[in-house]
Formats: C-alpha cells, structure tokens, sequence
C-alpha cells in the first residue's frame, strides 16, 4: 500500500532520481579500486571477479538497510580521544583509509618497480582471485557504510533506499568492464587512479578522525584530474605509444 502511494508522489521520484544520483557517484570510489585489483588478474577471471565484488557490495548495501536501527548505534561515540568521540563508524573508516593508502602505495611500487618474487603457474593465479575477492570484500564494507548512511539521511523510505541502490549497482556493474579495460589499456590512467585512492583513504583517515569536509570538493578535483588527462590522451594518441607497466600478483 505504501509502495503505492509512493508510485503517485513526485517527491517520492525526485528523491528516488537524487539518491541514485549520489550513490552511483559514491560508487565511483569502490569502481575504481575494483578495476585497480580486477586488472590484476588473468583476463578470463576478471569479469567474474567484477561481479562477485559489485555482487558483494550489493548484499552489504542491502543487509545494513535492512538493519537501520544498527546503523543509528555505529555513528554513537564509544570513547573519546583528544575530545572528539570516537565511533564504530569512525573506526570502520580510519582502517579502512589505512588500508586504501597501503594498497595504493603498494600496487603504484608494483606496478612501476615489478615483483622480481613472483610465482607462477596456476596455483598462483587461484591464490590471485582469491586475495583480489577478499581484499575487494573488504574495502566493500567501508564504501557500503558510507554510502547506506547517505542514504539514510537523504531519503525516509526503506524502498526509495533500496530501489536506488540496486538501480546504481545495475550502472556500476554495466560500467564496470568499460572502465576496467580503460585503465588497464592506458597506465597513466592507473596512475591517476591510484592517486585517487590516496586521496580517498587520506579522505577516510580524516573523516574518521572528525575533521569533516564536503565532498564535493574531493569529486570536482577527481573530475578536473580525469578532464586534462582525457586531453592528454587526445593529444598523445597518434604521437606515441603508451608505456607499459608491470601487472604483478597482489
């Protein structure tokens, strides 16, 4: 009945556009870092990988939806340090910053100075698809919360939430294989994506650690980066060859 009556409201469709809107842009974080980790991999498990994490992400988004009077507890402060409380969520994205820097700084080292230590064979690649699924669930967790407390704020209905977050996952997971070759075809673009997980962990580390910033400032240096590098790219293409750079294990 109240589904119904959501379907005859155009506030309900304004904050249902809104909310999609925003979560695929928040989406734009967990897209990249799977197409840093996906590339990792031989070409016939990737699109697989993609979709267990994008499949992954989705099932969290969906779960801590269903638990919103959980979701209300993680933002309470359970100590204090230095004055400022500290919460479940601010714990949850200071080690989940920590972590997109480490993977950051150690695949630009890999990538750029190579894995002389490296193992072969098809024991190696299983053990690959396996570290790349986990490390991918788990950078989900923090990109899910964020994002289901977003939603949380933006909109008050359970299915205006749920509907826009599987509308977005369906875009990310359509998106996924386009931008996964785009990056592993251009290694200044890995680069650059990799300079954006820096900056999304150091970004996380702050939230976390209560020094709250807009977003959006965050996103428009992000775009202002991809727009010269797309003119780059337009320049360089029929000038020379791109380097390549090295596609170590995790």
């Amino acid at each position: 009945m109240e589904f119904m009556h959501l379907l005859s409201d155009p506030d309900a469709w304004a904050s249902l556009l809104t909310l999609t809107l925003l979560e695929i842009v928040l989406g734009v974080d967990n897209l990249v870092f799977l197409a840093i980790l996906a590339a990792r991999l031989p070409p016939a498990q990737q699109p697989l990988a993609r979709r267990l994490g994008l499949g992954f992400a989705l099932l969290t988004r969906l779960a801590l939806l269903l638990t919103l009077a959980w979701i209300i507890t993680l933002t309470q402060p359970l100590f204090t340090v230095m004055g400022h409380g500290i919460s479940w969520r601010d714990i949850i994205l200071l080690a989940g910053g920590a972590f997109l820097i480490f993977k950051a700084t150690h695949e630009i080292h890999a990538s750029l100075e190579g894995d002389e230590h490296a193992e072969g064979g098809a024991k190696r690649a299983t053990a690959s698809f396996v570290a790349v699924v986990i490390q991918i669930g788990i950078i989900d967790i923090v990109f899910s919360l964020d994002s289901v407390i977003t939603a949380v704020g933006m909109a008050q209905h359970l299915s205006i939430m749920v509907t826009a977050v599987v509308i977005s996952m369906i875009v990310m997971l359509i998106a996924a294989g386009p931008l996964s070759n785009f990056v592993s075809a251009h290694p200044t673009v890995k680069m650059l994506a990799l300079a954006f997980l820096l900056l999304i962990g150091t970004t996380l580390v702050a939230e976390g650690a209560g020094f709250h910033f807009p977003k959006g400032y965050i996103y428009a240096a992000m775009a202002f980066s991809v727009l010269v590098e797309g003119l780059n790219l337009f320049a360089r293409r029929r000038r020379s060859k791109p380097v390549k750079l090295r596609t170590p294990p995790p």
